[in-house]
C-alpha cells in the first residue's frame, strides 16, 4: 500500500524504517542485518554446547559455575516474586477504584476511543463475548469507534459474521465499521499486524477524516479478538493518559489475564496462561524495560506520525512500540496501567492439540527476537537516540531473549552434566558427590516462589462456574509443580526453535492461535 510520507516524523521517512528481514535490504546493510539475525541463535546454542563441553573437559570449572548460577537463580526468583506480589496488590487496588469518578477532575469528554479487533476464523461466541464486554463499558459509547477487522483469506463466512456483528451491535456505539483486509498486498505478512495496519488506514478514511476528529483526541486500543475489557478500562486509560508526563509519547499497557476460559482449560494450559500473566505483571513494575504486548493502547497521533504500524512482521504487538521509540529518537515510554483485561487461555479439542497450540503460540511470541535485530540495526543508524539508552535497551532485550532460551535448559542439565560427562579425577572428589545435592537444595528454595504464584493465581481466577467440582481448586493449587517442565518444553525449546529458524534464515509467518467456543 502506497503511503504519503510527508506527515511522518523525519526518521520514519527512511526507506528502511520498517525493515523486517535481511532480504529486504542490500549491500552492507543486508549483511549487517543478516549477521544480527544469526547472533541470538549462535549465542543460545553456544551457551548450551559450551556447558556440555565444559562438563566434559573442565568439570571443576563447570561445577563452580553451576553453583554460582544456582545461587543467581534463587536470587532472581526471589526478585521476580517480589515484583509479582507488588503488582498484584496494585492490580487489586486499581480494580476496586471507581475510575469513572476519578476522571471527572479532567476535561476528557472530547476523547474518542478507537478500538480495533483483528480477527480470522474465530467462532461467533468469541466475537459476541468481546463486543458484549465493550457494550458494558462505563464510558460514553458514542465516543467509541469500533472496528471489526476481518481477513479476506478467511473466506466469505468470516466477512458475513463480521457484518452480522455490525448489525447486532452497531447501534450501541458511535461508529462501528467492518474492514476486510485483502490477502494479496505485496510486502505483507498475513496476520494481525498487516490487518491492523490496513484497518487504521480504512478508519481514517471512513470515519476520522469525514468527522474531522482531531488525531490528538483519539486513543487507539488494538485488542486481540478474545479480549474482554473490564468495565472501567477506558476510564482507567484516560486517567493514565491525562496524568502521563508525555501522553502523546507513551504506550499504555494493561495486564492480560488469560481467564475467559480458565475453568475449561487443562492444567498445562492454565499454568502457561498464568505464567504469561505473571511475566506481564513483572514488566508492569519495570516499565523502563517493557514493551507493548498483545492488547495495548496508544495515541492515534503517535501512530499517524510513523505510518500506523508494520505489516511485515510476526511480533507486531511489540514492534509497534519499537517503531515509535526509534522514530521518536528514544523518547517513547510504556505506561503501566496495572488494570486487567480478560483473554483466552490456549486450548484445543484434544489434550495433544492443546500442547501443540501452546508450543506454536510461544514459538510465535519468542520469535519476537526479530525485534532485537531491528533495534540494533536502527541503533547504529539513529544517533539522535542517547547512547546510554541504546546500550541499555540492546543489552536488556538481548539478555532477555538469551536467558529465556538458555536458563531453563541450564537448570535442567547443569546439576548432572559434570557427573555423567566429567573426568575420573572429578568423580573421585567430594565436590562430585555434593554438587547434585547442593543444586537440588538451591532449586528447592527457588521453588518457594511457586507458592506465591499459586496464591496469586487463585485470587485472579474467576468464580467457579456451575458444573465444576470444588476439587478443581486443589488441582489449581498443585498444578504449579509442573513449572520446571513447562519452562523447558513451552518456553526454552520453542524459543530455541524460533531463534534457530531465524539464524538459518527460515523466516516464520504469523500463526493464528485457534479460539474455541467458551
Amino acid at each position: 500500500m502506497e503511503v504519503d510520507k510527508s506527515h511522518l516524523l523525519p526518521y520514519a521517512q527512511r526507506a528502511d524504517f520498517k525493515v523486517a528481514r535481511a532480504n529486504e535490504l542490500s549491500g552492507k546493510d543486508r549483511r549487517f542485518f543478516r549477521f544480527l539475525e544469526i547472533v541470538p541463535g549462535v549465542a543460545a546454542w553456544g551457551t548450551i554446547v559450551g556447558i556440555i563441553l565444559a562438563s566434559m573437559y573442565a568439570p571443576f570449572y563447570a561445577a563452580y559455575f553451576i553453583i554460582a548460577f544456582s545461587i543467581y537463580w534463587v536470587l532472581k526468583t526471589f526478585f521476580l516474586s517480589v515484583h509479582v506480589r507488588y503488582n498484584w496488590k496494585r492490580l487489586k487496588h486499581h480494580m476496586e477504584l471507581d475510575w469513572s469518578q476519578l476522571v471527572k477532575r479532567f476535561k476528557y469528554e472530547d476523547k474518542y476511543h478507537l478500538v480495533i479487533f483483528p480477527f480470522y476464523k474465530e467462532p461467533r461466541e468469541v466475537l459476541e463475548g468481546t463486543l458484549k464486554g465493550l457494550k458494558e463499558a462505563k464510558y460514553n459509547k458514542q465516543k467509541l469507534i469500533v472496528v471489526l477487522a476481518a481477513e479476506e483469506r478467511a473466506g466469505e463466512e468470516a466477512t458475513q459474521l463480521a457484518k452480522e456483528m455490525e448489525e447486532k451491535f452497531g447501534a450501541d456505539f458511535g461508529h462501528f465499521i467492518v474492514t476486510v483486509h485483502p490477502d494479496d498486498i505485496a510486502g505483507e505478512i498475513a496476520g494481525k499486524g498487516s490487518n491492523t495496519h490496513y484497518a487504521l488506514h480504512q478508519v481514517k478514511q471512513r470515519v476520522i477524516d469525514i468527522e474531522n476528529i482531531p488525531h490528538k483526541d483519539i486513543l487507539v486500543s488494538i485488542f486481540d479478538i478474545d479480549t474482554v475489557i473490564y468495565p472501567d478500562y477506558f476510564n482507567c486509560l484516560v486517567w493514565h493518559f491525562m496524568t502521563a508526563e508525555n501522553p502523546y509519547k507513551s504506550a499504555f499497557q494493561p495486564v492480560p489475564l488469560f481467564t475467559n476460559n480458565l475453568w475449561e482449560a487443562t492444567a498445562v494450559s492454565r499454568v502457561m496462561a498464568m505464567s504469561s500473566t505473571f511475566w506481564q505483571m513483572i514488566m508492569q513494575e519495570r516499565p523502563d524495560k517493557a514493551a507493548t504486548f498483545s492488547s495495548h493502547s496508544v495515541s492515534f497521533q503517535a501512530l499517524y506520525e510513523i505510518g500506523y504500524g508494520q505489516p511485515n512482521v510476526v511480533s507486531e504487538d511489540s514492534r509497534i512500540y519499537w517503531n515509535l521509540l526509534v522514530a521518536n529518537n528514544g523518547q517513547f515510554d510504556v505506561v503501566s496501567l496495572s488494570y486487567p483485561i480478560a483473554m483466552d487461555a490456549t486450548t484445543a479439542p484434544t489434550f495433544w492439540g492443546t500442547l501443540q497450540n501452546i508450543y506454536r503460540q510461544h514459538r510465535r511470541w519468542t520469535y519476537g527476537v526479530e525485534n532485537w535485530c531491528y533495534l540494533i540495526y536502527h541503533f547504529t543508524k539513529n544517533k539522535a537516540i542517547p547512547l546510554r539508552r541504546r546500550w541499555s535497551i540492546a543489552l536488556l532485550q538481548g539478555e532477555g531473549y538469551w536467558s529465556l532460551v538458555t536458563n531453563p535448559i541450564m537448570l535442567f542439565i547443569l546439576g548432572w552434566a559434570p557427573i555423567f560427562l566429567g573426568t575420573r579425577e572429578f568423580h573421585d572428589t567430594v565436590l562430585s558427590y555434593e554438587l547434585p545435592i547442593m543444586v537440588r537444595n538451591l532449586l528447592i528454595v527457588a521453588m518457594g516462589g511457586l507458592v506465591v504464584s499459586s496464591v496469586i493465581s487463585l485470587s485472579l481466577t474467576p468464580p467457579r462456574p456451575d458444573g465444576h467440582s470444588r476439587f478443581r481448586y486443589v488441582v489449581m493449587t498443585l498444578q504449579w509443580i509442573m513449572v520446571p517442565i513447562t519452562m523447558i518444553v513451552f518456553s526454552a525449546i520453542p524459543g530455541l526453535d524460533a531463534q534457530t529458524r531465524l539464524m538459518f534464515g527460515k523466516y516464520m509467518g504469523f500463526w493464528v492461535t485457534p479460539k474455541r467456543e467458551r
